[in-house]
């Protein structure tokens, strides 16, 4: 009888829930339209997503959509403003050291410097390309260097006595050959190099080689959304010449964040030596009081109200026993106590020992 009762209860249930949905699909369809979905095209979808048309110049700059929601906790390089100069003395070091390992005119210049998601930068990377890996020592990670195709047969021909006035040759569809790898990785030593003497004025750095890879995917050092920062260069050697990326992740630039965070660039990173001089010379004419302690004994509270006037409190200290001298709460001087005319003196015989 009870089954009976609940199975009757769950039709009427089932008949009401029926019921209601009958009249909400009755009450839409009423409204004219307005809980209809929209039905988006793909220009629509890609300006929600803050994808735009790359012809269209007025996106280039600007990021809309989900893109810039994604983007917005990334921290840009122009929150480093140390690291644009360090960048700058790198083009400068590269001009020199270039024209010395080619023997022709070389000039360096920057052309951009970006914060971007490493993925994104793995997928913008045009194939085929030379990807070199180096680690920080002292940072304990490591950063990416790609070079283009142009610029990797620029070098080669300009070494292997390429004449002068005409445009490398390029040979696509096959690997680098290994002498190809071993001149442009001399290369990659002297821009190592230069990085490394970029960041001394900031903190004493080692950039080694580590290895070149030609497939993106084996030259992942990153997560896909970690951020990082690149740094475009391009090389030109008179008709010839290329473009340099230097790929840093902000993991590897996070033991020196708070130097690249300082805006200005000095060996003393603007301390000011001038008022470092006069604190000194005002500390050296600064009057402290001291204290002389000849020695400390433990006396029991019920011992002190028992004193009158006479009392005598035994020291146990023999003449030649050491005093020492306090400034407020820290030991700083011992010496031994004497008189010289009228006057208690003390005669310093060295630092005092810290307890604790």
């Amino acid at each position: 009888m009870a089954e009976e009762t609940q199975t009757s209860q769950a039709s009427k249930d089932t008949k009401n829930w029926a019921d209601k949905i009958e009249i909400t699909e009755e009450k839409s369809s009423n409204t004219d339209g307005i809980s209809e979905g929209k039905i988006l095209n793909q220009e629509e979808i890609d300006s929600l997503l803050g994808y735009h048309n790359e012809e269209d110049s007025e996106y280039h700059t600007m990021k809309t959509g989900v893109r810039a929601i994604l983007n917005g906790s990334m921290v840009s390089y122009e929150r480093l403003p140390m690291l644009e100069i360090v960048f700058d003395r790198l083009i400068r070091l590269m001009a020199t050291s270039l024209r010395n390992f080619t023997q022709d005119n070389v000039e360096v210049s920057l052309e951009s410097i970006e914060s971007m998601r490493f993925g994104e930068y793995i997928d913008a990377l045009t194939l085929p390309t030379l990807l070199t890996v180096f680690k920080a020592e002292e940072w304990d990670n490591y950063g990416l260097i790609s070079l283009d195709s142009a610029l990797v047969y620029s070098i080669v021909d300009v070494l292997l006595g390429g004449r002068r006035g005409t445009a490398a040759m390029r040979i696509e569809g096959r690997p680098y050959t290994t002498i190809e790898l071993n001149l442009v990785k001399d290369m990659i030593q002297l821009i190592l190099t230069d990085l490394s003497t970029a960041f001394d004025p900031i903190t004493t750095v080692n950039f080694v080689y580590d290895r070149t890879e030609t497939n993106p995917r084996f030259a992942t050092i990153s997560r896909l959304s970690n951020a990082v920062i690149v740094a475009r260069l391009r090389v030109d050697m008179e008709d010839r010449g290329g473009k340099i990326d230097l790929m840093i992740p902000y993991a590897t630039l996070e033991p020196i964040r708070e130097l690249l965070l300082q805006m200005f660039m000095g060996e003393r990173f603007g301390r000011d030596v001038i008022w470092e001089n006069h604190l000194m010379e005002q500390l050296w004419e600064t009057d402290i009081e001291l204290d002389a302690v000849m020695k400390e004994v433990e006396v029991k509270f019920g011992e002190i109200s028992n004193w009158e006037k006479g009392s005598f409190l035994a020291l146990d200290m023999s003449p030649h026993d050491n005093v020492t001298l306090l400034c407020g709460d820290v030991p700083l001087l011992t010496g031994s106590m004497g008189r010289k005319g009228n006057k208690v003196v003390i005669r310093i015989k060295g630092k005092a020992e810290k307890n604790g």
